[in-house]
């Protein structure tokens, strides 16, 4: 059995990319972005949690997550109460 073994093809230094360049089938196509749609929706100092679909069935706008959490954090803080860990 004849086995070859297979040599990289040299590039010449000037078609050599630099270390920061991306491979050509990486590069993003700035022409076709659009500005994200949800960027004015979102507060300066907001965090942004992707809800599983069921959870978000259940709790429809920020205000009732945030109701629910901040509960939760005032039971945990009580004296006597069981810490979740």
């Amino acid at each position: 059995m004849n086995v070859k073994t297979m040599k990289k093809e040299r590039v010449p230094k000037n078609r050599q990319r630099a270390q920061g360049d991306l491979a050509p089938e990486y590069r993003f196509d700035y022409t076709r972005s659009r500005p994200n749609r949800f960027a004015r929706q979102v507060a300066k100092n907001a965090v942004v949690v992707v809800l599983d679909p069921d959870v978000a069935a259940v709790f429809r706008d920020p205000k009732r997550v945030n109701s629910l959490l901040r509960a939760t954090i005032a039971a945990l803080k009580r004296p006597g109460s069981r810490r979740a860990g």
